[in-house]
């Protein structure tokens, strides 16, 4: 089978066959956000679907009375967000926000619709593609439940580690307390921790992974459930390669 092999930086894409990514990428456009942009909250009409290249990164956030937004989906290279579940033009039910800021694919939800009319492997696609979405989805909410600040903030980093192909990640504390829900001062202990166990490294601005292995044996077995139910239903789509080597 044909498959695209360009570098577009979106593994998700890269999985499609050559005549569905001739007949999807007339229709993509280039597009880029800074960190902190929001694509759509709660309420809005999602218009576009967005694809993360590279090292960008989208969080689903859901925006409590408070106004505190904790994330319940991470979104990278691995896949897109907008309209995969709901299939587009409803309210949307959460904050979709730009968290590691970069360079995107969009689509008008309009123009996607039409491309899936036009190919059933396309539209096959994005219907596992949302399969997995909701699975990462669920396993978030049991994680939340059953594992550790401590868990949590070393699945976080990992996640966003292999979804971007970097061990040096653009965040603040502040940033990542508020996406788990605990306080500053929590996963400043958390951190602290982390960083005297040597598996991680911090400076001003940005969170870097010294010892990945060290790293997942401290991290619950959420992130691993979510990758193999991705290679299971969307096989080679899922970052594989490894991060943070041993120093």
């Amino acid at each position: 089978m044909d498959t695209v092999t360009d570098p577009i930086g979106n593994n998700l894409l890269r999985a499609l066959r050559l005549a569905d990514w001739n007949i999807l990428a007339p229709k993509l456009e280039a597009w880029s956000a800074p960190t902190g942009a929001v694509l759509h909250d709660p309420g809005d009409t999602v218009r576009f679907a967005y694809f993360p290249r590279g090292g960008s990164l989208i969080s689903y956030l859901v925006v409590l009375h408070d106004g505190r937004a904790i994330e319940t989906a991470l979104v990278g290279r691995e896949g897109a967000v907008g309209g995969f579940v709901s299939q587009g033009h409803l309210p949307a039910y959460t904050r979709a926000e730009v968290q590691l800021g970069g360079a995107f694919f969009r689509i008008d939800l309009r123009e996607l619709e039409d491309t899936k009319t036009r190919s059933p492997t396309l539209r096959y696609l994005f219907a596992r593609y949302a399969d997995c979405l909701m699975a990462q989805v669920f396993q978030s909410v049991a994680c939340n439940a059953a594992h550790s600040i401590e868990q949590r903030t070393a699945k976080w980093l990992l996640a966003a580690a292999e979804r971007t192909g970097a061990d040096d990640i653009a965040l603040t504390q502040e940033q990542l307390a508020a996406m788990l829900g605990v306080g500053r001062s929590y996963l400043s202990r958390v951190i602290h921790d982390l960083r005297q166990q040597g598996v991680i490294q911090t400076r001003r601005g940005r969170i870097g992974i010294r010892n990945g292995d060290g790293l997942r044996a401290l991290a619950c077995e959420c992130n691993n459930c979510v990758s193999r139910h991705f290679d299971d239903v969307l096989k080679g789509v899922y970052p594989a390669e490894a991060v943070g080597g041993n120093t």
